[in-house]
């Protein structure tokens, strides 16, 4: 990965052995909902962010202030990868390794990647179930212990299957959570389902009651991003989550 192409730059040192959770926009952004409230509730500031020419020139301005759009917020211990945009998929790859590559340089401790798992009965849920993959037994027993259903077979595609197949490559230790969700609609109710799994296997205790209280707000405050994540979506060939992989003969 070429540093003129995708660099991190640090506000401050960020110490070994923080654990990160990763909130990027995939089908209801459910990631970006739940880092967002995280780092909310938590009061976390920005501490890094990512500087590339992967991206179309686009930035945030904040009090009119200049941002990147995609970000790590934390503390000493906890960091929060967020981003602001959808990731167009042509620059995915490089962007998610180069972080990866940064993770690994930095000795990160766990990795908890946050996404969203499309049904196509969300609507008619009356309880939205969680379920998980990782990048080693060590991690697939975590969240067995904490009741999260493994995902025996299946495809995963988008921002999460490339933090896990990276991060997996690597050694370094990561759980993907996946709440069910909406393919094309902000579900802050999953985000919420996904913060509560979080706080059990991470021992924390973020209250979700604002985030449920004001669904509304946040699905039309995020409808912007859920359409132009759903046209990257499309060229992802997002839809074969839906497919069941072919089986092998052993």
């Amino acid at each position: 990965m070429s540093i003129e192409l995708l660099k991190i730059v640090e506000h401050k040192d960020i110490p070994e052995g923080a654990n990160i959770v990763c909130g990027l926009p995939d089908v209801g952004l459910v990631g970006v909902i739940a880092a967002a409230h995280i780092i909310s509730k938590l009061n976390l500031t920005e501490v890094a962010y990512v500087e590339t020419d992967l991206l179309s020139p686009i930035i945030i301005l904040e009090n009119g202030l200049p941002k990147s759009v995609i970000r790590f917020f934390g503390n000493d211990r906890f960091l929060v990868l967020i981003s602001d945009i959808a990731i167009p998929s042509d620059a995915l790859h490089p962007i998610i390794k180069g972080i990866v590559d940064w993770m690994e340089g930095k000795k990160v401790g766990r990795v908890f990647s946050l996404g969203g798992l499309p049904v196509p009965n969300r609507h008619e849920l009356e309880r939205i179930r969680i379920f998980g993959a990782a990048s080693n037994n060590e991690m697939l027993k975590i969240l067995t212990e904490n009741e999260v259903e493994i995902i025996e077979r299946g495809f995963l595609v988008g921002p999460q299957a490339l933090i896990l197949k990276y991060c997996a490559e690597k050694n370094i230790p990561v759980i993907t959570l996946l709440a069910e969700t909406f393919y094309n609609y902000p579900d802050p109710e999953a985000s919420s389902v996904i913060i509560k799994a979080l706080n059990r296997i991470m021992n924390m205790n973020i209250d979700v009651s604002e985030l449920i209280e004001k669904g509304e707000e946040v699905r039309l405050a995020m409808r912007d991003m859920m359409r132009r994540t759903q046209t990257e979506l499309t060229k992802m060939k997002k839809s074969h989550e839906y497919d069941v992989p072919g089986f092998y003969i052993r």
